[in-house]
């Protein structure tokens, strides 16, 4: 009786200590929340609901690599069934060994020890693909071992403490205890008091790592636990990538864009804490598997690193827990001094994570400055991070905890351009032709119609010449003055005038959509030239609009409404010729004798699902043999135009084009088709960069589906608008 007595005095005291570590821990990076901006949370919906199931508890998300899915639903759904065991061995040590009173008992102590089972055999398999197969994107160290630590000795707390209680209880072997059943079986000889000694021994080891391990789950990666299904029962139900507004004629706004930890949203802090450190988001991204400084989990992990010490210093509240264990510290930047990334694919790779996470852990390091005293651009983030990003998504696509990677960098970006006018020559000379010309070449806009002239018997109508057109064909500026993407263009007239469509062009009317300028944190010339195309949509009352460039699109479809473009439809050309083959409206009667992959667009993909259209369109033409990359669909691989980089020079590693068309070259096609102006010009340049253009074509889907219909081959162009960085 006096054991019981002083062991649940034990029992409360050291749980009460825990718990409230765990609070404190907790609490302290709450009030770091805080100090971000406020986040405008929306009601929840019918859909919200469900995708927070599917990702929650179907692990949706984590299915997207099987092996490691499998493996973390074993471990999920272990510990929440090992929770009423670990209840039930928490009464049995408190009350002298009295189980709780669960119907069909032996039954629930049968999937307990199954359920042991799975979850060491889960553990196992999660070792051996972190310290086995040593896979890249997985940190490797004391912080993922401790871990292990942990479940293991959870695990086998759990068997040894149902062991010593056979025993001590004198419990013959079982069928509904398996395994403790076995353990037992060589110890038969011990007596019960001993037997009971070495069940209060293990019981209290099982309760010390219990106890420990949610003291640790706050200050480690493993805070996901708490933070990941709140992250995704908040997350964004907005169109996927879809950028904020800024508030440009805010008198009180101070700056513009986050130069500050501060400036980010709570939401965006929440993230910082989600964050699995999983590397599922690097593994894609295809600026680290080139061999450039970003790395998507290291963004997160270094902004949440620097949002704990700069917390810690303006509230006075340390994020580590007991704090007499944790006394001082030095807070982490950028090294001054940082060397390139020295990229080299390892062998029978065409890309490689690896030269990116070896950058990432030699710059990443004390910093000599107060934490105060730190700039979040340069001291923290460098510029060569922020810049190196494609804005594909494929990060975001991967996250099983719902991040948002793009939305960050976008707003670096806002930063550095709007309040410190820092931005890559290249990129900053595309700016200034947007603004003056309205297009990245800063060729004439009386040029803009020029290429009608070109289509030999076919009319390309302007909105004041067909005022009752049905849809405004808005050709953007690499389909008017790209002289490759004028094929693209011509095509899709030709198809349309074909299958009757009624269309017109704005002409030397037509303006830069924004996209580019939006991307590379232009905000002011993106508002500027967003209000005066819609000023021009409600001028000739637009209704329906087609484009063959999915970054217009994208923009148009998603972005335009926050600003009053409403009552649109917008579609992309492969939409439409998809839609128009399906009511017979076109009909590919001759053959394409080709072997043709498809690369999709990342703004046609990701951003807004459009996967199926273009392949339709494919199958439609007599002849095709389409046949799909590795990395397809939602994993396909950015051409490395995305996020204004078409108009910027990769300055290290390998160029992001060359690997995405060396992944197209892997299934030998004599075609390798895209559906967008940028990705074509970039696997074109891909293309003659493995001297494959000979055997190799790219082409857009319009332009096969042309040479379908009407019989004519496309012919290919080496000509180009001298500054559309094809050098890219």
């Amino acid at each position: 009786m006096v054991w019981q007595i002083v062991n649940f005095v034990f029992f409360l005291g050291i749980t009460g200590y825990a718990l409230y570590l765990f609070y404190k821990a907790v609490y302290h990076r709450y009030l770091y929340l805080l100090l971000g901006q406020p986040s405008p949370f929306k009601e929840q919906s019918g859909e919200r609901i469900r995708e927070f199931l599917s990702q929650v508890f179907a692990q949706r998300k984590l299915m997207k690599d099987p092996k490691s899915g499998i493996m973390h639903i074993v471990i999920f759904y272990g510990f929440i069934l090992l929770q009423f065991g670990a209840l039930d061995l928490i009464v049995k040590g408190l009350t002298g060994g009295t189980p709780l009173p669960i119907p069909g008992y032996h039954a629930f102590n049968l999937l307990q020890e199954i359920t042991v089972f799975l979850v060491l055999a889960a553990m196992g398999y999660a070792a051996y693909r972190r310290y086995g197969e040593k896979l890249a994107r997985l940190k490797r160290g004391w912080k993922p071992s401790i871990v292990v630590f942990f479940i293991f000795s959870l695990m086998l707390s759990v068997l040894l403490s149902l062991t010593f209680e056979r025993l001590w209880q004198g419990h013959g072997p079982s069928g509904y205890a398996p395994i403790s059943s076995a353990l037992a079986a060589p110890l038969q000889g011990i007596s019960a008091g001993a037997a009971e000694a070495w069940f209060y021994v293990f019981w209290w080891m099982h309760l010390i790592v219990l106890l420990s391990f949610l003291v640790y789950v706050p200050q480690s990666k493993h805070f996901h636990i708490i933070t990941a299904p709140i992250n995704i029962w908040l997350r964004r139900t907005e169109p996927a990538g879809k950028l904020k507004k800024l508030d440009l004629e805010d008198e009180e706004a101070e700056s513009f864009g986050v130069g500050k930890i501060e400036d980010f949203t709570q939401k965006q802090m929440l993230d910082f804490y989600a964050c699995v450190e999983c590397g599922r988001c690097t593994n894609v991204c295809p600026a680290s598997n080139t061999g450039k400084a970003l790395s998507p989990m290291h963004l997160i992990t270094k902004l949440r690193d620097h949002l704990q010490e700069k917390g810690a210093a303006i509230t006075s509240n340390s994020p580590w827990v007991p704090e007499f264990a944790f006394a001082g510290g030095t807070p982490h930047g950028a090294a001054e001094e940082r060397p390139d990334v020295e990229f080299a694919a390892a062998p029978g790779s065409l890309t490689d994570i690896q030269p990116t996470l070896d950058w990432q852990k030699k710059t990443w390091v004390p910093s000599p400055k107060p934490v105060q005293e730190m700039e979040l651009i340069g001291d923290v983030m460098t510029e060569e991070e922020i810049w190196a990003c494609t804005t594909c998504r494929n990060c975001e696509d991967q996250c099983p905890v719902a991040n948002e990677h793009v939305d960050k960098i976008i707003d670096l970006r806002r930063h550095l351009v709007l309040m410190q006018g820092s931005l890559p020559h290249e990129g900053q000379r595309a700016m200034q032709n947007i603004e003056r010309q309205s297009n990245p070449w800063g060729i004439s806009r009386s040029d803009r119609a020029k290429w009608t002239g070109e289509l030999e018997g076919i009319p390309v109508p302007t909105v004041k010449d067909h005022p009752g057109f049905e849809y405004l064909f808005f050709v953007g500026s690499m389909g008017s003055y790209d002289l490759r993407s004028r094929k693209i263009t011509k095509a899709l007239v030709r198809l349309l005038n074909e299958a009757g469509v009624s269309y017109a062009i704005l002409g030397n009317e037509e303006k830069n959509s924004g996209d580019t300028p939006r991307r590379l944190g232009n905000e002011m010339l993106f508002q500027q030239l967003c209000q005066e195309n819609i000023e021009i949509f409600q001028k000739y009352g637009v209704r329906r609009i087609v484009t063959a460039c999915p970054h217009t699109f994208n923009t148009f479809k998603n972005e335009y409404p926050e600003f009053g473009l409403a009552g649109v439809e917008i579609l992309h050309h492969t939409q439409l010729l998809d839609r128009l083959l399906r009511e017979g409206k076109l009909k590919p009667q001759h053959e394409v004798n080709e072997r043709i992959t498809y690369h999709d667009s990342c703004y046609l993909g990701r951003y807004n699902d459009v996967y199926d259209q273009p392949r339709n369109v494919l199958r439609a033409i007599p002849g095709v043999e389409l046949v799909e990359m590795e990395r397809t669909r939602e994993n396909g691989m950015c051409c490395g135009a995305g996020g204004g980089m078409m108009w910027m020079e990769e300055t290290s590693g390998k160029r992001v084009n060359v690997a995405r068309t060396e992944q197209a070259l892997q299934v030998n096609p004599t075609v390798i088709s895209s559906a967008c102006p940028y990705c074509l010009t970039m696997v074109e340049d891909g293309t003659k960069m493995k001297e494959a253009e000979d055997r190799v074509k790219a082409r857009d889907i319009a332009e096969l589906l042309e040479a379908s219909v009407f019989g004519t081959a496309p012919k290919p162009s080496n000509n180009s608008v001298p500054s559309s960085s094809s050098s890219n």
